[in-house]
Formats: C-alpha cells, sequence, structure tokens
C-alpha cells in the first residue's frame, strides 16, 4: 500500500459530467488499488464548497451531490493532524509567497514535502510548484 496527497482538483474531475482527464481515472484506480490518500483537514469543506457551487452553476443537481457525497465517504482518506501554527504561517506561506500559490494549495504541497508522499493534481499551478520543490506528481 502506498500513500499520496490528493488535492480537491482532481476529486472535482470525478464529479462534474462535463470534465474528464485521463489523469483522474488513473488516480482513482491506484485507489481502488488499495493505495490511500492523505489530505489536509479542510479537504471535506472544499469538497463541499465546490459542490455547492457546481449546484449554483448549474453543473449539479442537488441529487448528484448527495450521491457523489456518499461515494466520497467510502475513499480511504487519511486527514493530516491540524497543522500547527509554525506549519500554516511558516512553511506553507513561504510555499505561497515562493509559487504565488493560495494557501489551500500550498497546504497540500506543504503535507506531501513533509511526508515524502507523491501529490495527486491537475492543477497547473500546483504542479509546477510540487515540480520546483522535487515532490514527485502523480
Amino acid at each position: 500500500m502506498r500513500h499520496f496527497v490528493l488535492d480537491a482538483s482532481v476529486v472535482m474531475t470525478w464529479c462534474f459530467p462535463d470534465e474528464t482527464s485521463q489523469k483522474a481515472t488513473e488516480i482513482s484506480e491506484r485507489i481502488g488499488g488499495g493505495d490511500r490518500v492523505a489530505v489536509p483537514a479542510f479537504w471535506r469543506h472544499e469538497i463541499l464548497n465546490a459542490l455547492l457551487v457546481g449546484e449554483r452553476r448549474k453543473r449539479l443537481t442537488p441529487e448528484l451531490t448527495l450521491a457523489f457525497i456518499e461515494d466520497l465517504k467510502l475513499l480511504p482518506v487519511d486527514l493530516d493532524e491540524p497543522a500547527t501554527p509554525a506549519v500554516v504561517f511558516e512553511a506553507t506561506q513561504a510555499l505561497c509567497r515562493k509559487h504565488g500559490l493560495t494557501a489551500y494549495d500550498a497546504a497540500y504541497l506543504e503535507i506531501a514535502m513533509r511526508a515524502g508522499w507523491a501529490l495527486a493534481t491537475v492543477d497547473e499551478d500546483l504542479r509546477r510548484a510540487a515540480t520546483a520543490e522535487g515532490v514527485s506528481v502523480i
């Protein structure tokens, strides 16, 4: 069993009917094969927010949102321990400033760097930052 950090951008491609990504499909297959994923403590909030915004924009129905949430409950997710002030205000902030990332995206990268795990993302800015930091990108 291997671990990797799972960015919400990948999860959203599984949900929205108008988004497809071969990379996201491969990541789904890895999870189905027994790999485990790590995510920041805010991950479920980020997913829920994206789903609700998708509903408001008529990209999803409430029924699809609820079905997707039920599927997500089955995902083998390990929540990263809540970040300490030092992690957020020093390490994560430094990544934000260095790579122009949001604090949320930098949190995924910080976890991957700290744990020595690969990062699964379809976000190009996060992919570039991870590569620059020597983090393997799935």
